[in-house]
């Protein structure tokens, strides 16, 4: 819709991530804001946990979508 367009609200929506876990390598949904965790992400493998408002590491590579 043309009324939406350039709404400022846009620029408050979380990005959903697919992380690899940094203990164990598994795949990962992470919420970020900013480049910061939003909310508490657990991987389902080994239990690691991504506290809310870590800033997201530089070595925990986002996946490429193909």
């Amino acid at each position: 819709m043309a009324v939406f367009e350039g709404c400022e609200g846009n620029s408050k929506t979380w990005d959903l991530e697919e992380r690899k876990c940094p203990k164990c390598g598994e795949e990962m949904d992470v919420y970020t804001y900013k480049g910061r965790v939003v909310e508490d992400s657990i991987c389902g493998k080994c239990g690691y946990v991504l506290k809310a408002q870590e800033q997201v590491v530089p070595g925990l590579k986002k996946e490429k979508e193909e």
